[in-house]
């Protein structure tokens, strides 16, 4: 099929790797432009933009697609169909209708619970047993459309939102392979209205850690903030933010070390297994532990 592609991130990389591998031709990538990153704060293609230039692919990124010029140059692709994970620009009509068979979205959620900005965030965070990913042909509504195809899978005791990210961006790419190949036999399923939730934006104010919570919310938090922003807390003078966790058994007062990285909570305790101080690089506990004394709480 003739494809346009519309993503940004590492999480839709391997969308458009599957497409291209499957024989697509993708008729223009589009992604969001170059911003601003690292040390010299130079402009850096963002990831999707990177590796549609090594595919050698017609790569555009527009700051809108409302003007009237950006929707005809769309248009004038003459798509079969429009691709679109975590593109990051809302779509308006004239745009998801102008390819023949609209636009399809890969949402990395069992829809329609988590529709919105931080899936894979929040259904860690609020403890799901389950989640999965849904490819939906987008109407104007937030994450509303018919689901064509949905997979789930179980979300594991230790996992992380890093983890979890990349195994459903694999899921997602095969999910949509399949669906470009079956398009026009799949029977559109209208959301259910009742089990809607909304995936709001991680907000930085989140991340700081109450060790009086449960140690099932703190195990949760941490992992589900994993890699960013990450759970904060104060070890002494620095913040720390704690990237990975698991629960163990212990108790003692909310924040106090009771071995190791092993921090009591609320109810229950967490063993700490990741870590990063400021300035330094992420680690496992043992090399973080290692010419760092703790003292006896953390807060």
């Amino acid at each position: 099929m003739r494809v346009i592609f519309m993503g940004t991130p590492d999480f839709s990389v391997p969308v458009l790797n599957a497409l291209v591998e499957a024989g697509h031709e993708i008729a223009a990538v589009y992604c969001q432009p170059p911003r601003p990153a690292g040390r010299g704060k130079k402009d850096r293609p963002t990831p999707v933009h990177a590796r549609a230039l090594e595919l050698g692919l017609d790569v555009r990124h527009p700051v809108s697609l409302k003007g009237a010029g950006e929707q005809a140059e769309f248009a004038a692709l003459k798509a079969d169909v429009g691709v679109v994970v975590a593109y990051g620009l809302i779509l308006p009509q004239a745009v998801l209708d102008a390819p023949a068979h609209g636009c399809l979205n890969i949402h990395a959620s069992l829809l329609p619970r988590w529709r919105g900005a931080a899936p894979i965030h929040r259904a860690i965070m609020a403890g799901d047993a389950e989640t999965g990913i849904c490819i939906m042909q987008m109407e104007a509504g937030l994450d509303t459309g018919p689901v064509l195809l949905r997979e789930a899978t179980p979300i594991r005791a230790e996992e992380t939102t890093a983890l979890l990210h990349d195994r459903l961006s694999e899921i997602g790419a095969r999910l949509i392979v399949e669906a470009l190949g079956r398009l026009g036999t799949l029977s559109p399923e209208a959301q259910p209205e009742v089990g809607v939730t909304y995936a709001e934006k991680i907000d930085k104010s989140e991340a700081r850690i109450d060790w009086t919570r449960p140690a099932t919310e703190v195990d949760r938090l941490i992992r589900g903030l994993s890699p960013f922003p990450g759970a904060k807390c104060q070890i002494g003078t620095e913040q720390v933010k704690l990237l990975a966790s698991r629960l163990t058994d212990g108790a003692g007062e909310p924040g106090q070390v009771l071995h190791g990285l092993t921090i009591a909570c609320g109810d229950g305790a967490v063993d700490i297994l990741r870590a990063q101080r400021p300035g330094k690089r992420a680690m496992d506990t043992g090399d973080f532990l290692r010419g760092f004394d703790l003292p006896d709480r953390i807060s």
